[in-house]
C-alpha cells in the first residue's frame, strides 16, 4: 500500500509533516465529470514562512462530496498535521486549478481573497479515532460549511449513502457484477521524465470506471487497471467518492484512501455503510 500525500502537501514542502491522501483520476480511460456537481475540491490556506500571523500558501489539496446542503465528506489525512493558521475551503467548481490561477493575478500575494475566489470556509471535524489501526484507521471527516453561501454558488444534488452493511450485503457475486465510477481532482499516474517520475495534471474534476477487487470490515479495494477499461485514483483524489450503482441508484458507497504508489493498480477505499462510518457521520448528515 502506498503512501498517501495531498497534493497539496506534495507540491507544496515536507512542512505538512504526514499528511497522506490518495493519488488523483488517472489519464486513462477516465473523462471530465462536469456533471458530478456534488464532487469538489479541498482547498487550504496555511503559513509557510517565519511569520504565521498571515497565511502564506493556498492550494487544492483533496477531494470530497457534499451529502447535504452543508456537509462536505472527505478523508482525515485531508485535515490533519497542518500548521495551527490553516483554513479549509470547498470548492464545487469544475476546474479549480483554473480558478486559483486567475485568482493568483487578481489577488496576487493574497492567498485568502485567492481561495475565497473559488471556494466557501468552513470548519473541519475529524474522527476522533484517527488515526486508529490498520484495520480500521477511521480516516474520515467532514468540513462543515454554510448552506447559504454554498448554494448562492452552486447547484448540486447531495450524494445518496448507503444503507447500513448495503455492500456487505451484496458481496462478493454481487459487487462482481456492479458499475462503480471514482471521481476527484486528482493528479494523472506516474510518468517518467529526466528528473525521475512526476505525476502532471490535476484540480480539474475527472471520473473513471472502477472493478471490484475485495472487500473487508472497513475497506474497499477497487481495480484500476488500464486493460479492463478501468481508470482509477491518484494524488489529491483522497476523500473523494467512489460511487456504485446498487439497485439503480448512484450511491457513494466508498472515500478514496490510498493506493499503489505509480497510481496504476488498485484504489483502497474506506468503505461508508459500516456502524463505525455512519456513527461519525450521524450528527452531521441524515443517513438512511
Amino acid at each position: 500500500m502506498a503512501a498517501v500525500l495531498t497534493a497539496g502537501a506534495a507540491a507544496a514542502c515536507s512542512a505538512l509533516l504526514a499528511v497522506t491522501p490518495a493519488a488523483a483520476i488517472n489519464s486513462y480511460n477516465a473523462t471530465p465529470a462536469p456533471e458530478r456537481t456534488e464532487v469538489g475540491a479541498l482547498v487550504a490556506t496555511w503559513d509557510n514562512d517565519a511569520d504565521p500571523a498571515t497565511p502564506d500558501r493556498v492550494d487544492w489539496v483533496c477531494s470530497g462530496t457534499m451529502v447535504d446542503a452543508d456537509t462536505f465528506l472527505t478523508a482525515a489525512h485531508c485535515t490533519t498535521d497542518w500548521p495551527a493558521n490553516v483554513r479549509f475551503y470547498v470548492s464545487l467548481d469544475q476546474d479549480v486549478q483554473g480558478g486559483l490561477d486567475a485568482a493568483a493575478k487578481r489577488f496576487p500575494g493574497n492567498p485568502a481573497a485567492q481561495a475565497a475566489a473559488v471556494g466557501v470556509g468552513g470548519e473541519a471535524v475529524n474522527h476522533p479515532g484517527y488515526p486508529g489501526p490498520a484495520s480500521d484507521t477511521h480516516d474520515i471527516s467532514v468540513v462543515e460549511l454554510p448552506a447559504a453561501a454554498v448554494a448562492s454558488r452552486w447547484s448540486f444534488t447531495p450524494a445518496k449513502l448507503p444503507t447500513a452493511g448495503q455492500l456487505g450485503d451484496a458481496a462478493p457475486q454481487g459487487l462482481q457484477s456492479t458499475d462503480f465510477t471514482v471521481a476527484g481532482y486528482g493528479t494523472q499516474e506516474a510518468a517518467r521524465g529526466p528528473g525521475g517520475h512526476t505525476h502532471p495534471g490535476g484540480g480539474v474534476r475527472m471520473k473513471a470506471p472502477v472493478t471490484f477487487n475485495a472487500l473487508n470490515n472497513a475497506w474497499l479495494r477497487l481495480s484500476m487497471t488500464a486493460p479492463q477499461g478501468n481508470g482509477g485514483a491518484c494524488y489529491g483524489d483522497s476523500g473523494g467518492p467512489n460511487f456504485a450503482m446498487l439497485d439503480g441508484t448512484r450511491t457513494l458507497v466508498a472515500t478514496t484512501i490510498t493506493g499503489d504508489t505509480p497510481c496504476y493498480a488498485t484504489n483502497v477505499t474506506y468503505r461508508l455503510d459500516t456502524s463505525g462510518a455512519r456513527a461519525f457521520l450521524a450528527p452531521y448528515v441524515r443517513l438512511p
